[in-house]
């Protein structure tokens, strides 16, 4: 049966039609033709190397448990703000494609609230947490302890959290205590 007889059937546009039939046989074709010995790669990814595995593993609680060692200021975080994080960002936090990380007011139950890291985020550690998994997109896990320790000083500084002359390290993050630390129900002790 052709393509365009099958939507005809199930009512889709035939492109969408075999657009998604393409999509579903190149997921299951591999699992089809699936050879049982080992030596044969799977078709579905790579394998980790072990320093992959190492940046994925840490866990970084509200406490302050899991922070890497190192020690940051905000003057050099505001260097690494312009050159990793200001074209999404915005070049003074306010957002650009990405979320605004600097400022914001009013309540967060409003339709159009600013979810800033000064009003929403409820842990400082959060912020390095977030950084070091997945920040910048084109490169997350690239920037070492010292340059999450800069960045998190710097963005705690431009929203009033943090003296911008103060170092910054593990057990000065998790001392911050964020505006909005109550603001949600709370699953960490």
């Amino acid at each position: 049966m052709s393509t365009l007889k099958i939507a005809r059937i199930v009512q889709l546009p035939p492109l969408l039609l075999a657009s998604l039939l393409f999509s579903f046989s190149s997921l299951t074709t591999p699992l089809a033709h699936a050879d049982s010995t080992a030596s044969t790669p799977s078709p579905m990814g790579k394998p980790l190397d072990t320093g992959s595995i190492t940046r994925l593993a840490p866990n970084i609680y509200p406490n302050g448990q899991g922070l890497p060692d190192g020690m940051g200021l905000a003057k050099n975080g505001s260097v690494l703000y312009q050159a990793h994080c200001a074209n999404c960002h915005g070049s003074k936090g306010e957002g650009a494609t990405a979320q605004g990380l600097i400022g914001g007011d009013g309540p967060l139950s409003a339709h159009d609230a600013d979810k800033t890291i000064l009003t929403y985020w409820p842990y400082a550690t959060t912020l390095i947490d977030t950084i070091a998994r997945s920040m910048p997109p084109a490169a997350p896990g690239h920037l070492s302890a010292d340059e999450l320790y800069s960045l998190c000083a710097y963005l705690l500084a431009e929203n009033g959290l943090w003296a911008r002359d103060q170092p910054m390290g593990p057990k000065e993050l998790a001392a911050i205590v964020m505006p909005n630390r109550n603001g949600f129900i709370r699953k960490f002790p």
